[in-house]
């Protein structure tokens, strides 16, 4: 049996520090979900309009977080890739993969979250300020709706909240006294005794941006974005290559003709003019942005895919499948597609770095995702007009930028040699 730490054991490892570190988030989670339900037996029709992406987003998040475990556990001697041994590619591999799936449990914080400007805007690193929370209790007895709706508030953020205040520091006699900035304000005792006032700290662990917003939260939330783009985009082009390699490869003359020149064609022509020129028309948006970087990254694979068909047809397993009437759908996913895997799926790591440098290229020339999302590109791109008092808004998403593309290179390598490892020296 081999020593050393496996990858099921980081795994293992990562989740239990999750469980520990956001335990109380876990519990009020589903919590919140045995409410929704119980106000959707109550009345469907405002439990459905509670229903926005955020809500669904957290909902799926911790209950695949609970049967994930479950799921290692029943088929650790199924999967070989959780039997290897942990390298430091796979290990950030598994922390992307976890920050993608659970970044709700991660934090829970709005990455849009914006308010008191003059108290929140360019805090540095591991810096608190004080959260005065008003109406945290009230008189009158509340109706479902208002419990359930009070309950999503504090569980899930929303991007602004009028019953919250930050502040630099409190003071409470007679009065709440909180200073924000050069300003000093008051909250009255009957206003107090009224609403009801619950003062915490607040603390942001990488700082705040321009706005006052959190960038941990945008940086967890903003790596969702990025392996969203690379992930679709990747899909993409693999449908384009594999199907087009196929038919090129299959069938050969004249066809393999026009895909060849064609395929040419596109590595020919320098592919950002096409990216810009097609976002210049069509607008800034996820959407736009798969689509363009999908269309502009399937050639490699069209070439492996070819070359891997045009050897494959001279076997003869490949002759007798042809004699026995298979279909060409079949013939792609019975006897070609499992000799090909390997290698595509290396190409498709590859690809897949590549498409994350370029969607952050793009949203840091402000042509990617829009302002609506915090991509790691548009975070760098706001934070070169204060690289000289704010380093942080720029060090961390490049960071995470350059550990993101260096991880999925050596994880290509790794794991070409740890599937098939005649296929990468």
């Amino acid at each position: 049996m081999k020593s050393g730490i496996k990858i099921i054991h980081w795994i293992i490892f990562v989740w239990i520090c999750i469980a520990i570190l956001q335990f109380n988030l876990i519990i009020e989670y589903y919590s919140l979900i045995a409410a929704w339900f119980g106000l959707l037996f109550s009345d469907s029709s405002s439990a459905f309009s509670f229903l926005t992406f955020r809500l669904i987003d957290s909902m799926l998040s911790v209950v695949i977080y609970l049967i994930i475990i479950l799921i290692i556990f029943l088929y650790r001697n199924r999967i070989r890739l959780l039997k290897a041994k942990l390298n430091f590619s796979f290990a950030v591999l598994t922390l992307l993969l976890f920050v993608f799936l659970f970044a709700p449990i991660i934090t829970n914080e709005n990455p849009g979250f914006s308010k008191n400007l003059s108290v929140t805007k360019l805090l540095p690193p591991f810096t608190s300020v004080k959260e005065i929370v008003l109406n945290t209790n009230k008189p009158h007895k509340l109706s479902t709706e208002e419990s359930f709706r009070i309950k999503l508030d504090r569980t899930i953020k929303p991007p602004f909240n009028d019953n919250i205040i930050l502040a630099d520091s409190v003071n409470i006699s007679d009065s709440v006294i909180y200073y924000q900035g050069n300003q000093v304000n008051t909250i009255g005792k009957n206003l107090a005794d009224e609403t009801g006032i619950q003062i915490r700290k607040k603390f942001y662990l990488l700082g705040t941006d321009e706005y006052g917003r959190d960038v941990f939260a945008r940086l967890i939330y903003g790596s969702r974005v990025s392996i969203t783009v690379g992930l679709s985009a990747v899909v993409l082009s693999f449908i384009i290559g594999i199907i087009l390699g196929f038919i090129a490869g299959y069938r050969g003359g004249f066809i393999d003709i026009i895909l060849n020149r064609f395929t040419e064609m596109f590595l020919a022509f320098p592919v950002i003019y096409l990216i810009v020129l097609i976002l210049a028309l069509f607008g800034s948006s996820i959407f736009s942005v798969i689509i363009v970087l999908g269309i502009s990254g399937w050639m490699s694979l069209f070439k492996i895919v070819k070359t891997e068909v045009l050897s494959i047809k001279q076997k003869d397993f490949f002759a007798s499948a042809e004699l026995i009437g298979l279909k060409n759908s079949l013939l792609l996913k019975k006897e070609i597609f499992p000799v090909i895997v390997y290698p595509v799926i290396i190409n498709l790591l590859f690809l897949f770095s590549n498409i994350i440098l370029a969607e952050a290229a793009l949203s840091y020339l402000g042509l990617g995702t829009g302002s609506s999302y915090p991509s790691w590109g548009s975070m760098i791109n706001s934070g070169q007009e204060y690289i000289t008092k704010a380093w942080w808004l720029i060090v961390f998403p490049g960071a995470a930028l350059i550990l993101t593309l260096f991880t999925f290179n050596s994880a290509g390598k790794n794991l070409g040699k740890l599937l098939n490892p005649g296929i990468v020296k």
